[in-house]
């Protein structure tokens, strides 16, 4: 009898963009997937945050360079990936938040919030896949979106539209790249610990409606998602694509 063998989590021999990597869920991912082997690639728009984090990289035996980016810059993104790729994995952790009850938007913060999380998502997985494509290389290309690209919430009427939008081009996206086998998928993360979400953490209503709705009792750390970003970019997952892995405590199960 031959028993099946679980395939590799491994990625030895893969390169990898992070982009966002400078603090919270992309630095998260970024360790995550040099722990499995990957040479990464961390990009932000702080590099002398990413030159720390890679000297970091570095002490601990990781591969590691920085890449100064601003993922809004369409333009420029679109460039310095050409330039520095191709990259077999894309974890695009990029992303910007402007929380107020829908009747006080501003167009200019929908303007600021949808150029980043969505018109920069966008071009950023185009740029990697083109990559990958001219190379006739497989790839997996993974955008950090959220729970709330599921459901609506509080004062988020933008913010949930942006990630909306994030699994619409990702599903599209999946479909396209399919048979050149570079796999599409997203990540939706329930509220966790990082910069971006401690104005929420710091308003005990808020904390109240999180905490209510989050199943396991407890909002995420960046911890939780390192193992999800492993498993998308790795030979495990390599009959996924065109999904988004619920990392939400069980808040859209109902």
């Amino acid at each position: 009898m031959t028993l099946p063998r679980t395939p590799s989590f491994r990625l030895e021999g893969r390169r990898a963009l992070v982009a966002g990597a400078s603090s919270g869920i992309g630095a998260a991912a970024a360790v995550a997937l040099a722990e499995a082997g990957a040479d990464v690639t961390l990009a932000a728009r702080n590099l002398d945050r990413l030159e720390d984090m890679v000297a970091e990289f570095h002490a601990n035996g990781w591969q590691a360079q920085a890449l100064r980016l601003d993922v809004a810059d369409t333009v420029t993104t679109e460039t310095a990936v050409a330039a520095n790729g191709p990259f077999d994995i894309l974890v695009n952790s990029a992303g910007l938040a402007r929380h107020s009850p829908a009747t006080e938007t501003t167009p200019e913060d929908f303007d600021a919030v949808a150029d980043l999380n969505v018109k920069g998502a966008y071009f950023l997985t185009r740029a990697v896949a083109k990559g990958l494509l001219a190379a006739g290389l497989p790839g997996s290309l993974i955008n950090i979106s959220s729970q709330m690209a599921h459901v609506g919430g509080l004062d988020r009427a933008v913010y949930c539209a942006t990630k909306h939008a994030v699994e619409g081009f990702s599903k599209a996206m999946a479909l396209e790249f399919g048979p050149a086998q570079i796999r599409v998928n997203t990540i939706c993360p329930t509220f966790i610990r990082t910069p971006l979400t401690e104005p929420t953490f710091g308003n005990p209503e808020r904390m109240a409606w999180v905490k209510e709705r989050i199943k396991l009792g407890r909002v995420g750390q960046v911890e939780d998602i390192m193992g999800a970003v492993v498993f998308l970019a790795s030979d495990a997952a390599g009959l996924v694509t065109g999904s988004a892995l619920m990392v939400d405590g069980g808040w859209t199960a109902e």
